[in-house]
């Protein structure tokens, strides 16, 4: 098993990379973990609270159940991973059942942060992007999907997602082995990364064979 990590600021193309990656290989055979997926439940902090959270500092994240996820898909079990509401803050009773695949992707801003993820992965990518193209991204996407007005994203930015950038996000980009600038628009990087990770999977399979 292979195990990528994809790391950068919110609203840099993460998304459209990790898209770009499993649609060059055969269905089935990467399977992703989103950092988002494991947000720690807030669900007994009262709705007026639950707006002020951190959402993009390392403690926001249950790191332990990821790690744990990640290693029984390494030891070839499936796991049941969690969903996480928007909307409301909290995780939902739901989950999403992830089998073990050839390639793996841990996905999120902070993926890059923690030294007990980075041990794990095999790759590490950051998504570069300027911040003005962040924060149109950021504000396009929230005020469609997570019901935020325009004033409410361009404030939780000043107040939150710049700062927090600056503190954890940016300095992790020193420990990637790849840097996509551009986000998803840059085909060379993403070419070359799959690339990587198909020579990568026939080197596995051939041993294995062995």
């Amino acid at each position: 098993m292979i195990v990528i990590g994809i790391a950068g600021g919110t609203g840099s193309g993460k998304t459209t990379v990790v898209n770009k990656i499993i649609d060059s290989f055969p269905a089935g055979e990467v399977a992703v973990l989103p950092q988002d997926s494991y947000y720690k439940d807030s669900s007994h902090i009262p709705p007026e609270e639950r707006s002020k959270i951190n959402f993009d500092e390392p403690d926001a994240i249950e790191w332990t159940l990821l790690e744990q996820h990640l290693e029984e898909l390494r030891k070839g079990n499936p796991i049941d991973m969690p969903t996480y509401s928007y909307l409301t803050c909290t995780r939902q009773p739901e989950t999403v059942r992830v089998e073990p695949r050839d390639v793996v992707i841990i996905e999120g801003i902070l993926v890059l942060c923690m030294p007990e993820m980075r041990e794990k992965m095999d790759v590490k990518v950051f998504v570069d992007a300027d911040a003005d193209e962040r924060l149109i991204r950021v504000i396009a996407r929230d005020c469609i999907q997570r019901g935020r007005t325009p004033k409410m994203v361009i404030d939780r930015y000043v107040s939150v997602l710049k700062p927090m950038h600056m503190q954890y996000i940016e300095p992790a980009k020193r420990y990637a082995d790849l840097i996509v600038p551009q986000g998803g628009s840059n085909i060379v990087a993403i070419n070359l990364l799959t690339d990587y990770i198909a020579s990568r999977l026939a080197k596995s399979n051939k041993a294995d064979k062995c």
